[in-house]
C-alpha cells in the first residue's frame, strides 16, 4: 500500500485557494477593497517568503466566515469554485492524481488552507480525504476562529499522523510514501516521506531539491497548447 499526498495550492492548483477566496469576496462586495486587498497580499508575500504568522493570517482568512450564514456562504462557495477554482487546475494535475488512484492507494490532499473552500476542490479531483486547517463551527455558523493545529509547516506532520493513527495506519504501514508540493513552506513533510517530488518549485525549493536529487516536475504545460 501508498501513501500519496498532494499540496494543494500552486501545486494541484495553477494559483493559490486562500488567496483567490479573498479576492473573490472583494469581488462581490463582501469585504472591502480598500482595507481588505493589501491585507491578503501582504499575507502572500510573507508565506512565499517563509515569515507568514499561520494565526494572525488565519484570524484575517476565517473572520468573514464568522459574519456571514452558513446559507450565504455556501451560495458564494459554489460560485468561487465555478469561476474561480476551476480555470485553474489544468489536465495534467487530474491525470497526475488519477495516475495515483490505484485501489489499495491511501490519497489525500494535504493543505493549510481551511476545509470549508478546500473541501469542493478535493471533490473536484475525486481525492477522498483531505486534510486541512478546520474552521471552529458552533451549531454551524463559523467562528473564525481554527480547532486544533494549522496545517501548516511541521503541523502537516502532526495532522498526517494524527490521521494516520485514526485509522490504525502509521507511516510504516506503507512501502512507499509520497508528497507533491511546490513550496519550501512544506519542506518538512516532504523530508518526511520516502518520495518526495517538487512540482514547479519555489526558488529555495528548487534549490533544496536539486542538491538531494529530488524529482522535479512541472504541472503548468497546460498552459501552453
Amino acid at each position: 500500500m501508498k501513501l500519496v499526498l498532494f499540496d494543494l495550492d500552486n501545486t494541484l492548483l495553477d494559483g493559490d485557494s486562500d488567496f483567490e477566496w479573498a479576492q473573490f469576496l472583494i469581488s462581490k462586495g463582501v469585504l472591502d477593497r480598500e482595507v481588505h486587498e493589501a491585507r491578503n497580499l501582504e499575507f502572500f508575500d510573507h508565506y512565499k517568503a517563509g515569515t507568514l504568522d499561520i494565526h494572525a493570517f488565519l484570524d484575517f482568512q476565517l473572520a468573514p466566515l464568522s459574519r456571514h450564514t452558513r446559507r450565504e456562504l455556501d451560495v458564494w462557495l459554489d460560485e468561487f469554485v465555478a469561476i474561480r477554482i476551476l480555470p485553474l487546475i489544468g489536465q495534467p494535475a487530474r491525470d497526475l492524481v488519477a495516475g495515483h488512484s490505484a485501489p489499495g492507494n491511501l490519497v489525500a490532499i494535504v493543505t493549510a488552507t481551511n476545509s470549508f473552500v478546500t473541501g469542493p476542490i478535493a471533490r473536484e479531483f475525486g481525492i477522498p480525504h483531505l486534510i486541512a486547517t478546520i474552521p471552529a463551527q458552533v451549531e454551524g455558523q463559523f467562528t473564525g476562529k481554527p480547532i486544533g493545529k494549522p496545517a501548516f509547516r511541521e503541523g502537516k506532520i502532526t495532522r498526517v499522523d494524527a490521521w494516520l493513527e485514526s485509522k490504525g495506519l502509521w507511516w510504516g504501514s506503507f512501502t512507499e510514501s509520497w508528497f507533491y508540493s511546490d513550496s519550501h513552506n512544506d519542506l518538512p513533510l516532504l523530508e518526511k516521506v520516502t518520495k518526495p517530488v517538487v512540482v514547479d518549485a519555489d526558488e529555495t525549493l528548487l534549490q533544496h531539491a536539486v542538491i538531494h536529487g529530488w524529482p522535479r516536475i512541472s504541472l503548468r504545460t497546460w498552459k501552453n497548447t
